[in-house]
């Protein structure tokens, strides 16, 4: 059980009222070299090659640098001689973020390639008497209190960051091995809580495949375990029950591809334009907007039980996630990297737009270099249809089905997004002093 100091002093800083009596109170720029711009360099030319790591290859959840994507560039030895980045150095994020983050993300690099960062990330390395791991802890709290926010400008839709000005508030630091101290426990608290949510997204993920199994088997199968069945002559299909019938969905209804806008169109209001943003789980989300001053033809407005579905993407992932169009986003446009399939029976061909089927043609005709899903591909689905009566009955059942793992989902997310706020506010204890963890057992600890 950790507790607090036995002492602490009162400091001047608005966002942090006191701190351990021994601990020094100092501006960030005297806990690091400052900050060394990066460069994006030349195409690659087979001599001069070098990574150099981007925003996107920032992994904010763990504060690290992320491989899985790494981009090469031709970097010369003269450009490379200042930014060369070493172990236990710090990046932050100079320009970016988003609607939903702020720019000045910083992450830790701690691997044994040579790389340099791109031009909108710059380097910081730590100055003697102070421990990186720790520092990054106390840059991911200052990040996640929104210290940043007064540092931060704003042209042509892109954040910056006055690194100078930010790097001239006021933090206090304990000696270095305490700072180690701080760190180890940390570390290994994190990657305890890391692994809690890992499980938790595996069992997300599990749930999400019993969900669509459930789909995929009674959109192909029915509800009649004792129905006969046919061989629906779709060799990926199997078989189906006998008086069922298997057609192209352009027989059933009808691909629109979405509305073509430019950026002269988009304006702080007038009509809702529907992007692949707003399809979050299953749902339709209205959080994430853009709006459009122009004239829609009436067939790019969205009518109730319109099924919305991203047929162009950067991520092969994305490519076919829909949903149904509810009472509170009828009227919409949609944008023309999304598709809406309109028809009479569409809550039936939302099922099987949420099977395995669906993403069994969606893979057959995407490609390495095209992530996109053409109204022609998605009119010549083949899928299986029953009568009428038996696609409601069915529609029900799935409905009622699904809801129970929709309910699991959601619950997990819930806890998983508690376990993220556990950690920040671990963290933020520990950095700030509000906990004592020098008793720690840091056995095994890096």
């Amino acid at each position: 059980m950790t507790t607090g100091y036995q002492e602490y002093q009162l400091t001047d800083i608005d966002w942090l009222k006191e701190v351990p009596s021994t601990w020094q109170i100092s501006s960030l720029k005297r806990a690091v070299e400052g900050c060394v711009n990066g460069i994006w360099g030349d195409e690659p030319d087979g001599e001069n090659d070098l990574i150099v790591l981007r925003v996107a290859d920032f992994d904010r959840s763990a504060n690290a640098v992320a491989d899985d994507k790494l981009t090469y560039r031709a970097i010369t030895q003269k450009e490379r001689s200042s930014r060369l980045l070493k172990r236990g150095d710090l990046l932050i994020e100079k320009s970016g973020g988003g609607e939903k983050t702020l720019v000045g993300a910083v992450v830790l690099f701690d691997k044994a390639y040579q790389a340099v960062t791109s031009n909108f990330v710059a380097k910081m390395t730590p100055k003697s008497g102070f421990d990186s791991r720790f520092l990054n802890y106390v840059f991911a709290h200052l990040y996640s209190g929104n210290v940043n926010y007064p540092c931060i400008k704003q042209t042509t839709g892109i954040q910056n960051i006055d690194s100078d000005a930010y790097l001239s508030s006021y933090f206090a630091y304990p000696a270095q091995p305490e700072q180690k101290l701080i760190a180890n426990y940390l570390d290994i608290e994190s990657s305890r809580i890391d692994s809690l949510i890992s499980e938790k997204q595996r069992f997300i993920e599990l749930l999400k495949e019993k969900r669509q199994a459930l789909i995929s088997h009674v959109v192909t199968k029915g509800l009649d375990a004792n129905v006969e069945m046919k061989d629906s002559g779709v060799e990926w299909m199997g078989s189906i029950p006998a008086h069922w019938n298997v057609k192209k969905l352009k027989t059933i209804g009808k691909a629109i591809i979405g509305l073509t806008y430019s950026p002269d169109d988009v304006q702080d209001d007038g009509t809702i334009v529907l992007r692949s943003t707003n399809i979050q789980e299953g749902k339709i989300s209205l959080h994430d907007n853009v709006y459009v001053d122009k004239q829609i033809p009436a067939k790019l407005t969205t009518k109730l039980n319109d099924i919305l579905i991203c047929s162009r993407n950067g991520s092969r992932k994305l490519i076919g996630k829909n949903a149904l169009i509810d009472e509170k986003s009828v009227g919409m446009s949609f944008g023309a990297f999304t598709t809406v399939f309109r028809s009479d029976i569409n809550k039936f061909v939302h099922l099987l737009l949420n099977s395995s089927l669906f993403d069994y043609q969606a893979g057959m005709f995407l490609t390495t270099t095209v992530n996109q899903l053409t109204t022609g591909m998605l009119n010549n689905f083949e899928v299986p249809v029953p009568p009428i009566e038996e696609q409601s009955a069915i529609v029900d059942e799935a409905n009622r089905q699904t809801e129970k793992f929709d309910l699991l989902i959601k619950e997990t997310i819930c806890s998983i997004d508690l376990l993220k706020e556990h950690r920040s506010a671990l963290i933020s204890a520990a950095v700030t002093g509000k906990i004592d963890v020098r008793g720690f057992d840091n056995k095994g600890a890096a």
